[in-house]
């Protein structure tokens, strides 16, 4: 299959370059696109033979569910039962943005969508593109980031076309995500808001904006048969080595990455460093580094952390040591993404 390449302007779009697209997702076919927050593959959401191409080209399992994005707020009344009233305060307060609500869904919405659920997750993006690009399209979007199943999910086009060239049919580039982790997802068909997995809006930005939330606890790796949200069953965000990851209070936590870097090495074993820009500062010679940046600019260090993950595609190491950092704020979204791609293989000082 042959990938097609369209380039927009973020702010900016052309918009007879993004009704191609759109005539591509009409047709039932798979579009890559921008988000805020990461490249979302994209598919009609209510056509279930396209949204099975999702799953097939991502080697994707078909009981995770997917997002389905729209332009409007208006639009969600074709999709979803009920809005709860703290599903509006939520709607009002952060759409579009970088959250996403899971609802009780009508029946228009297929079981493919919902990996047989009663409920579906929905978002209105911030980003201008993918909101012109599903206005055009005419119809929800079902999407799941862009990548490979359990690969890091990507951030720009090249990230997608590394993973999906030839799978899907085309890909529009509008550069970088500004935020770079996958949208924060609630659940509000529970009693009280259930945070089921971080992201931009923060945990103290719902607390602050709802009074209570609870934390699901898959968040610290209490698995579930039937997720209830994309992305909370499966291993994520992996590398290709096998990677360690280091919490605890700093700079302890540096002190004892350092210790087994230094092991590791003794013991001839190629290591990678995915670390601050401070600790990288500190590594010994022969360790292949990745800094996704000073420690106290987390929106930065979210906004690089799956290059960084990706990094590794080039080289080849036995091992890769990761520096967790502070769960305030976006951190704890960052920590979600870094003790998934570790598969849970954690060291705690």
């Amino acid at each position: 299959m042959h990938t097609e390449y369209f380039i927009v302007d973020r702010e900016n779009p052309d918009k007879e370059i993004l009704g191609q697209a759109a005539e591509l997702l009409k047709q039932g076919k798979l579009v890559a696109f921008p988000t805020e927050t990461v490249y979302g593959l994209g598919a009609d959401g209510l056509n279930e033979k396209a949204v099975a191409d999702i799953y097939q080209a991502k080697g994707r399992p078909s009981d995770n569910p997917l997002i389905l994005h729209i332009a409007h707020k208006e639009e969600i009344n074709q999709l979803v039962a009920h809005i709860p009233a703290n599903a509006k305060i939520l709607i009002d307060t952060y759409w579009p943005g970088p959250l996403t609500i899971v609802f009780r869904r009508k029946a228009v919405v297929p079981d493919i969508v919902t990996g047989g659920l009663d409920t579906v997750a929905v978002r209105l993006p911030d980003s201008i593109v993918a909101r012109e690009l599903i206005a055009l399209a005419g119809t929800p979007i079902a999407a799941p980031s862009a990548n490979t199943s359990g690969r890091p999910s990507p951030t720009s086009a090249q990230a997608v076309l590394a993973d999906l060239e030839g799978k899907i049919d085309a890909v529009v580039d509008a550069g970088g995500c500004q935020i770079g982790v996958e949208s924060t997802v609630v659940d509000c068909t529970t009693p009280v808001p259930t945070l089921l997995r971080p992201g931009g809006v923060t945990l103290e930005m719902l607390i602050a904006t709802l009074g209570e939330v609870e934390i699901d606890p898959i968040l610290s790796g209490s698995f579930e048969l039937s997720p209830r949200s994309p992305g909370m069953k499966y291993t994520h965000y992996a590398p290709d080595a096998p990677m360690v990851l280091f919490e605890g209070a700093y700079p302890q936590v540096v002190e004892l990455l350092l210790q087994e870097v230094t092991t590791a090495l003794a013991a001839g074993k190629r290591v990678g460093a995915l670390v601050s820009a401070e600790t990288a500062a500190r590594l010994p010679a022969g360790v292949v580094s990745s800094v996704y940046g000073m420690r106290q600019q987390v929106d930065k260090i979210a906004a690089n952390l799956y290059m960084a993950l990706r990094s590794y595609d080039n080289n080849t190491v036995d091992v890769i040591y990761a520096e967790g950092i502070s769960e305030d704020g976006l951190g704890l979204a960052v920590m979600n993404r870094l003790r998934k791609a570790s598969g849970y293989t954690i060291v705690k000082g």
